[in-house]
């Protein structure tokens, strides 16, 4: 029985529909769809399927697909609806094409050795490199072509070794290989941290079990959810498109959409723009860094922090248009590099982009400077944007004092040394995680709901559009294949927290499971329309901290197990999602990324092994050879956050916020912690704002989503919580990351695709591809032939020297040591904080707000203060 809730058909609804009868009718007997049972559908049986679900639901008629362009749509008969994937993907197939060939194998599983090696030993380095994905498809094109051209045509136990010319798709699955384990493995860093903060140094074993269950485990989920995320052809995956267009113009293949313009030939500006791209990058990476770093205001008055007399006040221009430590209001760069950093503006949707500008231009440029100057959460005494956890002596926040020796938190050490502070900006961005995690789910029941009730309904062949047609041909994956890979990875799991001393007990572990499964198909249908993934790491670190104060090294493996689960899943399936788009048999797929993830997660572990065991003072602030791996800091600081506060609110018995940690401190016995709203004791929160933001997160959607409702030609459409999230990577990101990318974003995805439609549809993709391998192969060349010989010191005297190269790194907001300056300084002796004490009158506790408290002296006299 047809679905009598979903909207009517579009205008288009009898013209596919007929087309689809035709495509089916035409279709070979002996071809017939398989189903992930291998059981045979009939052409009726499809026929009937896809018109009585409305084949308007996939097109995006149903949910109002906001990336569903009306006036360049095409019929649903040998086109994608969507000019972006007509664009950048081919419409044919050629079945016959050599796929799971002895070279294929040879060089995936050669390059997920190399390059998640490399990427594992320059983790740990600071300057360090990434050989990224682009690199890697770059590469392994003139491997496949010598292979071709040089090796013979022998056949060795029937397989051949030389099987013919190079094919685009031996390419993608090299290509897969080469990049689904080429960052390091998120787990990798719980290992270093236990090893180098807890003094835990377990055997290979378990580093193994924790780094494959926390790699694959997510797969699993994956493949269930391909139905949801790969399936319909509205779930696009812009980023994907870019590779697509590189694949297919380094292969000469023809695909769909590339009008009737002349001019250049796609592969000839494909290189011409990565030369531009490759030579371009040399100045503001190498020879003029102050390119990249474009703070040019801040150039004019680079020592301008502080605060100046009446009535210039509140003039700060180092935090207000600094690049390192202050909102970036320079808003230049001529670095792509950096107008690229949350993401290519040339494959991202507009109307996505608009969403994450306004959402930037209203938190960050309005709210934070607001909240920032009025002093809220003590942000004058540190520098508007850092990263950077601080005490109230505005110094790095010392862990290690606050630890037992077992590795848990010490109440009473905490309270001796320091409550800790978060920057103004670190604050709001936990703020808009807690908006992000709500506006999800309450995006997706509103908008997503009927698409996800068809696509349950729908076996996996049974999608109307070209792609899913060509696909159809090839096996599916068994559902149990996805079930025993699941248990297989859950039961490491649990060996790794149970064997070993985690502090991590079961219940955790499926809860964290859980979470990841709630927001794999929420998340994944935002990211594949809006280019932009919703992360869980706050969220996991605000659950765990409640469910298990005090247990550092669980906050970080409940962590790892609620988010990476629900990133792996969603990398999974973006690559089944490009292995649909280059018509790559979903098996020879699940394979390719199960064996590159396990080849790669062992040779990373084995690298960071080796690293430890023979590189002196591996991870010490100063180890002399740049080895003192910044990003395990991060992660073993972001362990304890969470845990501090929630231990401090269980010890005095309120109901409080974790993130409230950071505006608060203890005097004597008296209790001032963060609480969520006025408790027994009448102790107000300043940080109440921020647990408002899960009800901001909930409410802005059903607000946009009822007044499209009554406006549904008006802008509330595009609405997305990617407004939340999308900002996700501030700080250290800052406008000049933001700005830019939404003005190139404008420039091509607005203003020349509705001008200019067949220029875009031959070369948008094409030059995002260019730029971003010309940028990405520049910078491995710079620093393998330049900076990392003789440890950086060529052209320290010259080149390096000079003002282009130095003014970046100078004044007020690099800082000294690259630690920024607050507006509101401290004297020598100061602290600054939240105090209470006990009202000897009362037994109310009185709260008292100092911006700064001068320590009594020994003798016992009052202390000073400044009360602003």
């Amino acid at each position: 029985m047809a679905d009598t809730n979903v909207a009517p058909p579009s205008p288009h609804y009898q013209m596919a529909r007929e087309s689809n009868i035709q495509q089916q009718q035409h279709a070979d007997e002996k071809a017939s769809s398989t189903d992930v049972d291998g059981e045979k559908m009939g052409n009726e049986a499809t026929i009937a399927t896809l018109e009585d679900d409305n084949i308007a639901a996939l097109t995006g008629a149903q949910f109002d697909d906001p990336n569903l362009d009306k006036e360049h749509f095409t019929a649903l008969d040998d086109e994608s609806p969507y000019p972006e994937v007509r664009s950048a993907v081919a419409n044919t197939d050629d079945p016959d094409m050599p796929v799971t060939t002895l070279r294929t194998w040879v060089l995936g599983i050669a390059w997920a050795i190399i390059i998640p090696g490399l990427n594992q030993f320059f983790f740990f380095r600071f300057p360090g490199v990434t050989i990224t994905g682009i690199v890697a498809q770059l590469l392994s094109f003139p491997c496949g072509r010598a292979a071709a051209a040089y090796l013979p045509n022998w056949r060795i136990f029937g397989v051949s070794l030389n099987p013919g010319p190079f094919t685009v798709k031996e390419h993608v699955l090299i290509t897969i290989m080469a990049s689904v384990g080429a960052g390091s493995a998120y787990a990798t860093d719980i290992v270093a941290v236990q090893r180098v903060y807890y003094n835990q140094t377990y055997n290979f074993s378990y580093q193994w079990f924790v780094v494959m269950s926390t790699q694959l485990i997510g797969f699993s989920i994956g493949g269930v959810a391909r139905r949801f995320l790969v399936a319909p052809p509205s779930m696009i995956w812009p980023a994907n498109l870019v590779n697509c267009a590189l694949f297919n113009t380094l292969h000469s293949q023809y695909y769909a959409g590339v009008g009737t313009r002349g001019g250049l030939s796609r592969e000839r500006f494909f290189v011409y723009a990565f030369l531009g791209s490759f030579f371009w990058y040399f100045f503001p990476g190498y020879i003029f860094q102050a390119l990249s770093y474009f703070s040019w205001v801040t150039w004019i008055r680079p020592n301008n922090a502080i605060f100046l007399p009446y009535p210039y006040r509140y003039l700060a221009i180092a935090q207000l248009f600094g690049y390192f430590h202050g909102m970036g209001m320079s808003v230049v760069t001529f670095d792509w590099n950096q107008i690229t950093y949350i993401g290519s503006p040339l494959a991202t949707p507009w109307w996505a982009e608009a969403n994450i500008f306004a959402g930037f231009v209203f938190f960050f440029w309005f709210l934070t400077p607001v909240l920032y100057f009025t002093n809220t959460w003590f942000g004058k005494f540190m520098p508007i944007s850092s990263r950077t956890s601080y005490d109230n002596k505005m110094q790095t926040y010392d862990v290690n004092r606050i630890l037992t020796a077992d590795n848990t938190v010490d109440l009473d050490a905490y309270h001796q040394y320091s409550p800790l502070f978060l920057s103004t900006t670190f604050a709001i961005s936990y703020g808009l995680s807690f908006a992000s995690i709500t506006a999800t789910l309450m995006h997706a029941f509103l908008y997503f709901r009927k698409q996800i009730w068809v696509q349950s309904r729908r076996a996996l062949h049974e999608q109307p559009d070209i792609h899913a047609r060509l696909m159809s041909r090839y096996p599916q994956v068994p559902e149990w294949w996805y079930l025993i890979l699941f248990l297989g990875m859950f039961v490491l799991g649990i060996i790794s927290i149970e064997v070993w001393p985690t502090q991590m007990p079961v219940w955790a572990f499926v809860l964290a499971l859980i979470i990841a499964f709630t927001y794999v198909i929420p998340i994944g249908m935002i990211q594949a329309i809006t280019n932009q993934q919703v992360g869980l790491n706050v969220i996991t670190e605000l659950i765990i901290g409640y469910a298990l104060p005090g247990r550092p090294v669980a906050m970080m493996m409940f962590k790892t197990w609620g988010y990476i689960t629900m990133a792996q899943a969603l990398t999974f399936a973006s690559d089944f999602k490009l292995g649909h788009y280059m018509k790559i048999p979903p098996r020879p797929m699940f394979w390719s990324q199960i064996v590159a993830t396990v080849i790669a997660g062992t040779v990373q572990l084995g690298v960071q092994a080796w690293m430890f065991t023979n590189i002196n003072d591996f991870c010490a602030p100063d180890q002399k050879d740049g080895f003192i791996c910044p990003s395990t800091e991060v992660f073993g600081t972001a362990s304890i956050i969470h845990t501090i506060s929630v231990m401090d609110n269980i010890d005095s018995g309120v109901s409080s916020d974790p993130s409230c940690s950071l505006v608060v401190d203890r005097h004597t016995t008296s209790i001032c912690v963060g609480v969520v709203l006025y408790s027994t004791s009448h102790v107000e929160c300043v940080c109440l704002a921020l647990v408002f933001f899960f009800l901001i997160g909930a409410v802005t959607p059903v607000i946009a989503w009822s007044l499209n409702k009554k406006y549904p030609n008006s802008f509330l459409k595009y609405v997305n919580p990617v407004i939340f999230n999308g900002t996700g990577l501030i700080p250290p990101a800052t406008a000049i990351n933001y700005v830019p990318w939404a003005a190139v974003g404008f420039i091509f995805q607005y203003v020349i695709r509705r001008r200019h439609f067949s220029w875009w549809t031959k070369y948008n993709y094409v030059l995002s591809a260019a730029l971003d391998s010309g940028v990405a192969v520049s910078i491995l060349v710079i620093f393998f032939a330049l900076q990392f010989p003789k440890n950086g010191t060529i052209g320290l005297t010259s080149i390096q020297a000079w003002w282009g190269n130095t003014i970046p790194f100078t004044g007020a907001d690099y800082g000294p040591g690259g630690a920024g300056t607050p507006v509101r300084p401290l004297a020598p002796g100061e602290t600054f904080g939240l105090f209470c004490f006990e009202d000897d009158q009362s037994d109310d506790v009185v709260q008292a707000e100092y911006l700064v408290n001068a320590k009594q002296s020994a003798a016992g006299s009052p202390s000073t203060a400044e009360n602003v």
